[in-house]
């Protein structure tokens, strides 16, 4: 396996750490030698971690940083290779054959061809990054279809013939873990697993993302975020919700309501679930970011 050591101008993982925060990611050194990597070794990178810790995130900012067009493949339960790589527009296939009466035309030109995620991954000369999300979503199948595809970067398409990439995109994979990933995925992949920040880490996340939002209120928050993690609930915050909850209670504190009443008041902005709201009820002063009330 050839080693590139400078990929799209990233040429060590402290360089695409820096990189990465100028794209406002703040990531951690595991996260940026998994991707640095990733990058000079032509492997697919493979982020692992709850929802809500900033996987998909970490594409967009690594997409940003190497001026590559993100294209996103959204997996689901069922989703199949259609789906993924190209269908033909039958219906305008046909309006076209009544409207062409006697007259001959190519039934399969690029006019009636609908290029799919991976398919357009490969068009761009100018090389892409592809997020293949939530791949845990997509069953055993799909995964393996995934993999041949990983393996040459080539599309057969029957009436037309192979479709190469010029310049293999980057690939970035994420799941949530809902089921385990084949071992012959994870071997073609570089691993990571990204967890839920330390409170100052996600701190200076909010004061990156939320200019609105003081130092020390960004602090409170994460505070009060990772002691809402460690409860039992359906849906745990996630950093997003964290800047958002950051946001939400520095804009009705600005309003003129004080600290415990914007907090409490925009508490729905990080819990977004009934059952979650009702677990903490009786405890909401106890888990509200007391540092700043």
């Amino acid at each position: 396996m050839a080693v590139r050591r400078r990929v799209d101008g990233i040429g060590s993982p402290q360089q695409l750490q820096a990189a990465l925060s100028g794209a406002q990611y703040l990531a951690d050194e595991a996260l940026a030698t998994a991707g640095y990597l990733a990058l000079a070794l032509g492997k697919p990178l493979l982020l692992e971690g709850f929802p809500g810790v900033g996987k998909t995130e970490a594409a967009k900012a690594l997409a940003s940083v190497l001026a590559r067009r993100m294209i996103r493949l959204q997996c689901y339960e069922g989703i199949d290779a259609a789906a993924a790589l190209y269908e033909w527009n039958y219906p305008r296939q046909m309006l076209a054959i009544r409207q062409a009466g006697d007259d001959q035309f190519d039934l399969y030109s690029e006019r009636f061809l609908l290029a799919r995620p991976l398919l357009e991954s490969l068009r761009n000369p100018a090389g892409t990054l592809l997020l293949i999300d939530e791949i845990d979503r997509s069953d055993h199948e799909f995964e393996a279809f995934l993999l041949e595809f990983l393996s040459d970067f080539t599309i057969s398409i029957p009436e037309t013939g192979t479709v190469r990439a010029h310049v293999h995109p980057v690939v970035v994979l994420t799941s949530n873990r809902t089921r385990e990933l084949h071992e012959a995925l994870r071997r073609r992949c570089v691993y990571n697993w990204i967890d839920y920040p330390a409170p100052e880490q996600e701190a200076r996340i909010v004061a990156a993302r939320a200019s609105s939002v003081a130092m020390e209120t960004a602090r409170a928050v994460a505070k009060s975020v990772e002691r809402l993690r460690a409860e039992p609930l359906v849906k745990p915050p996630g950093v997003a919700e964290t800047v958002e909850w950051a946001e939400a209670a520095t804009l009705l504190h600005q309003q003129g309501g004080p600290w415990p009443e914007a907090f409490r008041r925009s508490i729905g902005v990080a819990l977004k679930s009934q059952d979650d709201l009702l677990h903490v009820e009786d405890r909401i002063d106890s888990l509200l970011p007391s540092e700043v009330l």
